[in-house]
């Protein structure tokens, strides 16, 4: 959403397409003066459709999307911008839980300070040996232009998968107003811990809150209460529901920033993900301190200060939890470098019109900057043709029963 109010700032004309089912919680994409059409998978429908519309800028939403419909858009709109949003490397983060897996080796609560700090050579090494990252670096490749919300990970593709940086430009999670703070530290309660109960790093990290974080922190503040919010609650996740022990499930909440403007404290121990956490994001908006792991913080603040507590074991996760919620002091600072790394890192204007100035150039240049990127035109040759007959011999069997 935040791409695409980009987008309508410059007056362009936006189509969201899209093959899946309305979710509950869609946005009103309609008032916002935003097209909207259901495209089918592996039908040649989509070919009338793209070849009817003739963008000038075609925008993936991850790289299954490019697979699917990639070549497709190559073939009827040669001369469209063709842009990747990775949204995080999912082989990055797929890389990482296989690790966790490893790490702990059946003890949940084993120290992970290791595999938090694995060097890139290794992590790069248990990447590269999956199909996963296999396909979507050759997407990336392929696409003229990749979205990152990590530079961290940028300097992953360009080091260690030899990304030309040329196709790959950063533009983090967009922040349009950094708000004055409401409510003084004495008006805020309880720990909060927000997050889709569908997305692995969330539901592990809940776990471990659940089973070692939390009644470390209660061991010193016995009253205390988390309050865990997360859309689509599985009946496993509802089972943790314990209120005589301050942990409390809530659900999906109606207003996130509502819910985090009212805690003191929240927390994200994140054992395994990628890109950058809109938690964290949130938690900055509502002048809200973090408690988090090295994963968590990963590419969220450069080199300014992070806005609460980055540590590996659970004992020190608690410790730091514990301290901001008892210091104000300690609280109130971190609230402030909150506010700055929102203002000078998150800034909705400079980013939109640093990705707006790289289209509208990659648009002038296009074919110059496809001559440079061989890897990719290698990849579209083969892998499309792959892709093209699957989808095409998909389709036949459909359409014969």
């Amino acid at each position: 959403m935040q791409l695409i109010d980009c987008f309508l700032e410059q007056g362009w004309q936006v189509t969201f397409a899209s093959a899946a089912n309305e979710g509950e919680h869609k946005a009103d994409l309609a008032t916002l003066g935003i097209a909207e059409a259901t495209i089918a998978l592996n039908h040649d429908s989509f070919d009338t459709f793209i070849s009817a519309l003739q963008p000038d800028v075609v925008l993936f939403d991850q790289f299954l999307m490019e697979e699917q419909f990639g070549w497709r858009v190559e073939k009827h709109c040669p001369h469209a911008l063709r842009v990747l949003e990775t949204s995080d490397l999912q082989s990055l983060r797929h890389a990482r839980h296989q690790a966790v897996k490893e790490w702990l080796g059946g003890k949940p609560d084993a120290d992970l300070t290791d595999c938090f700090n694995m060097p890139r050579e290794q992590l790069f090494s248990r990447m590269a040996a999956s199909d996963l990252a296999l396909r979507e670096v050759a997407a990336i490749h392929r696409s003229d232009l990749s979205l990152m919300v990590s530079d961290v990970e940028i300097e992953l593709l360009v080091d260690c998968f030899s990304v030309p940086a040329a196709q790959l430009h950063w533009v983090p999670l967009l922040v349009r107003d950094v708000p004055e703070y409401d409510g003084a530290f004495e008006d805020r309660a309880h720990f909060i811990t927000i997050g889709n109960f569908r997305h692995a790093p969330n539901w592990d990290a809940v776990l471990w809150l659940k089973n070692t974080v939390w009644p470390l922190i209660r061991a010193q503040l016995p009253t205390a209460q988390v309050h865990v919010y997360g859309a689509y609650t599985p009946p496993k996740a509802a089972a943790l529901h314990k209120p005589a022990q301050g942990f409390h499930i809530m659900n999906w909440a109606e207003d996130a920033l509502e819910v985090m403007s009212a805690a003191r404290v929240s927390l994200a121990p994140l054992r395994f993900g990628a890109g950058i956490k809109g938690k964290i994001i949130d938690a900055m908006l509502c002048g809200t301190p973090t408690v988090t792991t090295p994963i968590g913080a990963e590419a969220m603040h450069g080199e300014l200060a992070f806005p609460g507590a980055v540590a590996c074991e659970a004992q020190a996760l608690a410790d730091a939890a514990v301290s901001f919620y008892t210091d104000a002091e300690r609280w109130g600072q971190a609230q402030r470098d909150g506010r700055q790394l929102l203002l000078a890192r998150y800034d909705h204007t400079r980013h939109c019109q640093a990705l707006v100035a790289r289209i509208l150039a990659l648009r002038e240049g296009l074919a110059a900057h496809r001559l440079a990127n061989f890897t990719g035109a290698m990849l579209r040759h083969h892998q499309h043709k792959s892709t093209q007959y699957m989808s095409q011999w998909i389709e036949a069997k459909n359409r014969n029963g």
